[in-house]
């Protein structure tokens, strides 16, 4: 019975991601020993439709978020560490496969398996520790969003290498069939859709609807052009990438491909094989430890400090549900076998496990490999720092509210020194002769670089508890005053115990505000036009400096 089947494996899916999740495991294991557990014996035809659809809608929310301007603004540091990290990667990985004793194709399919890394853990990894607007995490996003771009044109390429014939011409025609796709992709993102999406997106659900039925539509295209549905659905999302809704749909299908495509892990984890051996360690050991040596080397060579690189290389520790993907469509199309997909999925469910405790502890793996790592002489992570700097105060922080209160240093005329990881950010510094260093202030050295020593206060306008913690900490060991800021009443509570002597809550700030605002607007109504005009000309500004 069909509902029993679906039930059993949601309910034991559910079960595992909810026992993995207090183990701080992500829930792509869960489903995965789930269809382990479960066996080829339960599953019928039908989870295939399902499966199929889950990994559609999966690359369907990739298209609408890896849009084209997304990808143009990247930065030269993503785009040269995500290309750099695939070749060294695959030529190596390639290598090592070979000498495994895996065949020619088996060995490039594998290769480029453990190329790719895993954007949607990584970034609910760094999320959950606070860490997705740090330099480091920004530059991992970077890289990873660069990786995915290749996975995606990886999937077209696996598609048009296996036409009805081998022959050149048709080979030929599939390529140009590819082009035209995209074309037709394009013109219809241009053009046509958002005369639809306008005219519909006042009705929530018609806008849902629409947008999965042009998902639908554009992978039953790309079937009749001989091209996987998955690539038709990438391509559907990518036309809807530039829409002003665009994040509104995302939202709306995300609950969508979360379902179905558990379906396609619980698949995936039927295959898998619990034996481990000799092959899947060595191939788990070369991801776990081989792809962050390899981003590390890229980073320190770009010249980025050693935390930096430490931190951003730990998210390639894990190969990516697109390899995965990719895996899976090898085995379909006739190109490797059971086996050696069953090898590439239990490297998956390894690697994910062991480098989500690599991310979570890396702090503490950092103190242990700290004197063994290096790092450039010259670095990126430049700094503009007076001489003779004492009786100072340090902003950690200046975007939206550190400008606020960097404007407030300069009219006070107090003596100050901003540190912040943001290039534009130090670009806006530096134009306005403003005393800066570029890096991370949970880097010793770069809070000895501000002289903190002889500073008189701290200012911290990060919302990283962890990160505020550890500025805390060094600020009081140095009997120094320190300002931080929280985003929740508890985080702002643990700052107080950890010694801040005083904690900023924006939210509540706000309140305040818009308190002492209505004041002034019942003392004299027609006040108000003078208060909008003013606002409208400080959000102006603000937008030219490129706060959000």
């Amino acid at each position: 019975m069909m509902i029993y089947d679906l039930s059993l494996i949601i309910i034991l899916s559910t079960l595992l991601a909810i026992i993995l999740w207090k183990f701080k495991q992500p829930p792509i294991l869960a489903y995965i020993i789930a269809g382990a557990l479960i066996g080829k014996g339960l599953i019928k035809e039908y989870f295939y439709l399902f499966s199929d659809l889950g990994v559609a809608f999966l690359l369907f929310l990739v298209g609408i978020e890896l849009s084209l301007n997304k990808i143009k603004n990247l930065g030269v540091v993503s785009t040269v560490i995500g290309i750099g990290q695939i070749i060294f990667t695959g030529f190596f990985g390639y290598l090592l496969c070979f000498l495994l004793g895996f065949s020619h194709i088996s060995s490039l399919y594998i290769s480029i398996a453990l190329t790719f890394s895993s954007t949607i853990i990584i970034i609910k990894l760094l999320s959950e520790k606070n860490d997705l607007d740090t330099l480091y995490g920004r530059i991992a996003v970077g890289f990873l969003l660069v990786q995915d771009f290749f996975a995606v044109i990886a999937l077209l390429f696996l598609g048009i290498g296996a036409p009805s014939s081998q022959s050149l011409s048709a080979i030929l025609r599939a390529i140009f069939s590819g082009i035209e796709l995209f074309a037709l992709s394009f013109l219809f993102g241009k053009y046509i859709l958002p005369k639809i999406f306008n005219s519909i997106s006042k009705s929530q659900e018609l806008l849902f609807l629409s947008s999965i039925s042009w998902c639908l539509f554009f992978m039953y295209i790309a079937y009749i052009m001989n091209f996987s549905v998955q690539i038709g659905a990438f391509l559907a999302g990518i036309s809807l990438a530039s829409l002003p809704f665009s994040y509104e749909i995302s939202a709306k299908i995300k609950p969508l491909r979360d379902f179905f495509v558990v379906l396609f892990f619980v698949l995936l984890g039927t295959q898998l094989s619990l034996k481990i051996n000799f092959s899947v360690i060595i191939l788990s050991i070369f991801v776990l430890i081989g792809n962050p040596l390899i981003v590390y080397l890229l980073m320190v060579f770009l010249g980025y400090r050693k935390r930096t690189s430490f931190f951003a290389s730990l998210a390639t520790a894990q190969i990516s549900e697109f390899s995965l993907i990719l895996a899976n469509l090898g085995v379909s199309l006739g190109h490797i076998s059971q086996e050696t997909f069953s090898i590439i999925a239990t490297v998956g469910a390894i690697t994910i496990a062991i480098s989500s405790y690599m991310i979570i502890f890396s702090e503490k793996l950092y103190k242990i490999f700290s004197s063994f790592l290096f790092e450039r002489k010259i670095t990126v992570e430049k700094f503009k720092v007076p001489k003779n700097l004492k009786n100072h105060i340090i902003l950690i922080g200046c975007h939206r509210l550190g400008y606020s209160i960097l404007e407030y240093l300069k009219e006070a005329k107090k003596r100050f020194i901003v540190i912040d990881f943001n290039p534009e950010i130090i670009k806006m510094l530096e134009k306005n002769n403003v005393s800066y260093i570029y890096g991370d202030a949970t880097d010793t050295e770069i809070l000895e670089k501000a002289n903190i020593k002889k500073s008189i206060l701290i200012i911290s306008t990060i919302p990283s508890l962890e990160e505020n913690i550890f500025i805390v900490n060094k600020a009081k060991s140095l009997g120094k005053y320190i300002i931080v800021t929280a985003n929740h009443l508890m985080d702002a509570k643990e700052l107080y115990n950890a010694g801040a002597d005083y904690v900023i809550l924006p939210h509540f700030l706000g309140g305040e505000k818009v308190k002492s605002l209505l004041q002034n607007i019942f003392k004299d109504i027609k006040i108000i036009n003078k208060i909008r005009n003013n606002h409208i000309n400080y959000i102006e500004k603000r937008k030219k400096l490129g706060h959000y």
